[in-house]
């Protein structure tokens, strides 16, 4: 999927809404642990009941990973479900990799061509040859962790180095690297207040917004300084959509939590744009 086939999306559903699959064993509800793939039949459930409201969807590897060579299976299974049933989704793997050169390369091909999603989230601690062997693949995206919506990014994404915040000289620089148009970017949405001047180093890029919700973050404020005239944001929710409800009404519940932030931001986009 293309940036310009994200925005059509966005445009068609007036949604720009990226529904987190942090498909954990401990929450889901009791009665699916009776299922052969318990992962993957919530996961389903979950993409069935929404994906008319949202854009894309982000699994969370590690909560696939933790159940070994098992919950590898469930997490091909939940990505080949969404190629094959809703292929206008963007599907972001939510892996945070960052390695350099080959094993960069290795987790690359593992996401884009193994598994066939449309990015992955990656970390710049390592600079360019961490990230450039996830450019290199044409039609695929990687989205850099630039400002996390987590209290421990204070720690060391905001000190000021040589006059200027850490987290403007990881955009500026990346967005020199090769095929950086490739890139995509982590803001979180309790730092919206940031978003104005991250605009202004990467204009043109979409950002993948985690934190509206049960972080806190605000959806209009996210909106009025991070979107630009494609709109280029996606607003991620994680447990407050997918645990919306812990009985056999589960699905039911993360839909209409869906269709309350997709309201919301069909309201939102009618105002702006």
């Amino acid at each position: 999927m293309t940036t310009t086939q994200l925005s059509e999306q966005i445009r068609l559903k007036k949604s720009f809404l990226c529904v987190g699959l942090d498909v954990d064993l401990e929450k889901i509800p009791s009665h699916l642990m009776q299922e052969e793939d318990a992962l993957f039949a919530f996961a389903k459930a979950i993409i069935d009941a929404t994906h008319d409201l949202c854009v894309a969807y982000k699994p969370n590897t590690a909560f696939f990973e933790a159940y070994g060579v098992k919950g590898w299976k469930s997490l091909e299974k939940t990505i080949n479900y969404l190629n094959e049933n809703y292929p206008n989704h963007f599907t972001i793997a939510d892996a945070k990799r960052g390695d350099i050169g080959n094993t960069s390369s290795r987790y690359a091909k593992a996401f884009f061509e193994d598994l066939n999603f449309n990015s992955v989230t990656i970390a710049p601690y390592m600079g360019k040859d961490s990230v450039e062997p996830f450019l290199e693949f044409e039609g695929k995206f990687a989205i850099l962790l630039a400002l996390t919506s987590n209290a421990g990014a204070f720690d060391f994404q905001t000190l000021t180095t040589d006059g200027q915040p850490l987290y403007q000289q990881v955009l500026k620089t990346a967005s020199q690297y090769k095929n950086a148009n490739r890139l995509m970017y982590v803001v979180g949405a309790t730092k919206a207040e940031y978003l104005t001047e991250i605009r202004q180093i990467v204009p043109d890029s979409f950002l993948l917004v985690p934190g509206v919700g049960a972080q806190g973050g605000n959806l209009k404020e996210v909106l009025e300084h991070g979107a630009n005239d494609q709109v280029g944001l996606l607003v991620n929710s994680s447990r407050g959509i997918i645990y919306a409800s812990n009985g056999k009404d589960f699905a039911s519940a993360a839909r209409a939590k869906a269709m309350e932030m997709q309201q919301q931001m069909n309201h939102l986009l009618n105002l702006i744009f």
